[in-house]
């Protein structure tokens, strides 16, 4: 934003701001919203130096909603701030800071789970359902800390996650054909011999080595021919139970049988979702802590409410559950018809 400012390039400095809230609200502050809840001093210590830094960054582009955002978050908690964030000094980036493998395992992270995330909808099975594991294949996963592996786990809700290679066999059939409109601009009236030798060729070796090497290579007429991934178009059709989806390079596979563990599992997370959209209805602060009472008159919702009372608890921030009726103490019943559940909630 710096350099793009003292060159008077307000377009790029307003896309570099842009996309950097968009990752920090949706990524980091959406992947540290339980230690928020926790009082997590560093997180929050974190998040108030990025916001206060973004004020300063925003001022020139934005100077009342930066004011505003001074005044409110800045002002009440730093005793000798500016009196206004335009008259505090711009930021000096600190580039020692910056950590570029770590920037870039994360980029593949956020990249798995936007393929996981595919892949689920694609098969209709829906996001609060847990499943058992995800597999992986793809450039650099190996290198993952496990704290990165948890956070793909939880963002696609899996219990595990494993390279592909490590379980062996294939989840899906693959088939590879030439893509013409890439490959005849190298190779003119040729292209239909490339395009028999990519038919002929072993479709899922040319897969794995486009993912795992970005090239491959196809003999034509003798010769040894590399291709590049945009040269070929792969498609890779899931075995029954998976849901697989791949893009440049880099597949995710979900293992779809839900067992009778999961489907409770499942009915919890529902469970959770309700009571959250209770907390929100009464007006409760995102960080109250509060006591719920329910009851249900199926026998697996009840099982499932009773199996996972401690995850369901920590969720919502329930420092008192359990089932049974409620006194005249807490607030009014909320109830959902599909999972014969009514609650109550009420702020401790």
């Amino acid at each position: 934003m710096t350099s793009a400012l003292e060159s008077y390039d307000t377009q790029r400095a307003g896309k570099a701001l842009s996309s950097f809230v968009d990752d920090l609200s949706n990524w980091y502050v959406r992947r540290s919203r339980r230690r928020f809840w926790q009082g997590d001093k560093a997180a929050l210590r974190t998040l108030h130096d990025v916001v206060e830094t973004i004020t300063r960054l925003m001022a020139p582009l934005t100077p009342f909603i930066a004011e505003r955002v001074w005044q409110d978050m800045v002002v009440p908690v730093t005793p000798d701030a500016p009196e206004s964030v335009h008259l505090s000094s711009w930021p000096v980036a600190d580039a020692s800071a910056i950590d570029p493998a770590l920037s870039q395992q994360m980029a593949l992270v956020r990249r798995l789970v936007e393929l996981g995330r595919a892949t689920r909808a694609e098969s209709g099975v829906k996001t609060r359902q847990p499943l058992s594991r995800a597999l992986v294949a793809v450039a650099g996963f190996e290198a993952l800390s496990p704290e990165l592996h948890a956070q793909i786990t939880e963002e696609l809700n899996v219990s595990s996650l494993a390279s592909l290679s490590e379980v062996g066999g294939s989840l899906v059939d693959t088939t590879a054909k030439a893509n013409f409109r890439a490959l005849g601009k190298r190779f003119g009236k040729g292209v239909q011999d490339v395009a028999k030798a990519v038919a002929a060729a072993d479709a899922a070796a040319l897969s794995a080595s486009l993912r795992d090497t970005g090239a491959a290579a196809v003999e034509v007429n003798g010769e040894q021919v590399s291709l590049a991934p945009d040269e070929v178009i792969i498609t890779e059709t899931p075995r029954e139970g998976w849901s697989v989806a791949s893009d440049s390079g880099a597949t995710v596979a979900l293992d779809l049988e839900i067992t009778p563990e999961l489907r409770l599992a499942g009915l919890a997370r529902d469970a959770i979702r309700l009571i959250q959209e209770a907390r929100k209805n009464s007006g409760l602060d995102v960080a109250d802590r509060i006591a719920v009472r329910w009851e249900s008159a199926d026998p697996e919702v009840s099982s499932a409410l009773s199996a996972h009372a401690s995850l369901i608890a920590d969720e919502v921030l329930a420092t008192d559950y359990a089932p049974g009726a409620a006194d005249d103490s807490y607030g009014a019943p909320f109830t959902d018809e599909p999972l014969s559940l009514t609650f109550r909630l009420r702020k401790v």
